[in-house]
């Protein structure tokens, strides 16, 4: 090697003693330790063990949870949760405008919309790294490789962290432009003939109402559950039907259905849709993480 290459450092102890620095042209940083990482099924135990990392600290999951774990060797250090896909989406209707109602359907269409979601589709609902890990491109990479595992057609993605992380970008996903919720105008009208605080500052709210005499502060609690149930799509689907979703909000706490409202009404979190390229091709029970760096992130896997 030239001087420009290797340069000898005396390090002051031993003349006899130096150390060689080596220069790499063009160099990329890179965790040692992902040579070890593997991504595999894993078990609602898996997502317990780091769910208080992640930032929905809550321990209700989506319906048709299953997961995925990252591990460096035997070491759990990543889980992402799968499960199954809203039957309507107005995002996904910008991708997929043949799933759109027409206005038009009946029973027969509708329950074959629904079996050819749940046949192809699925949606990444949480994504955790061990905080000691963060940062080395981890989530990006496990987010693809799990996709691909999951041998669905399509996986979606609605998450407000993508607004701020890349993650499900780089892992393939393709996003729409953000959309205001259809409930936005008539939510914020509730909550301004409702609350005198920010409908957006839930603690607010919540002081304000539990401040009220109780007479007023029941009238309001049943008024905010009934225009809830009476607005949310979500607790009229699928398993919220026949009375389910009906009797599980009226057991809500207050703080649960305010923050359910929010989330209806002033959420707008991103829609991402991946496009698996190796649907209904068998994969490995288990793939080592840097598989993503064998091809682009929407290139068929290279086994």
């Amino acid at each position: 090697m030239t001087d420009t290459h290797i340069r000898s450092l005396d390090v002051g102890v031993n003349p006899d003693l130096r150390w060689e620095a080596h220069r790499v042209a063009s160099p990329r940083p890179k965790l040692s330790l992902i040579d070890d990482m593997t991504v595999q099924r894993g078990t609602i135990e898996d997502w317990r063990t780091l769910e208080a990392l992640h930032y929905k600290q809550s321990g209700s999951l989506p319906a048709g949870s299953h997961h995925f774990t990252l591990k460096l060797g035997d070491e759990l250090i990543g889980v992402l949760v799968m499960a199954s896909p809203k039957l309507l989406l107005k995002e996904r209707h910008v991708v997929l405008p043949k799933l759109k109602p027409t206005g038009q359907d009946n029973k027969m269409t509708n329950q074959y919309r629904m079996k050819w979601i749940n046949a192809n589709m699925s949606v990444v609902a949480r994504v955790v790294v061990d905080t000691m890990y963060r940062g080395a491109g981890l989530a990006y990479r496990f987010t693809n490789i799990a996709s691909r595992m999951e041998g669905k057609r399509f996986i979606e993605i609605q998450s407000s962290m993508s607004k701020y992380n890349m993650f499900a970008h780089k892992a393939g996903f393709q996003f729409v432009k953000p959309m205001r919720s259809n409930m936005y105008d008539v939510g914020i009208k509730f909550f301004r003939s409702t609350f005198d605080s920010d409908p957006a500052d839930l603690e607010a709210i919540i002081d304000e109402v539990m401040g009220k005499d109780p007479i007023e502060r029941a009238a309001i609690e049943a008024a905010t559950k009934e225009f809830y149930y009476g607005h949310s799509a979500l607790e009229k689907t699928g398993k919220s039907l026949g009375g389910v979703g009906e009797a599980r909000v009226a057991k809500m706490s207050l703080r649960d259905c305010v923050h359910a409202l929010q989330q209806m009404v002033l959420a707008s979190p991103l829609y991402g849709i991946y496009t698996n390229p190796d649907v209904g091709t068998p994969l490995p029970a288990a793939l080592p993480i840097t598989a993503f760096d064998r091809q682009a992130p929407a290139a068929k896997l290279v086994i």
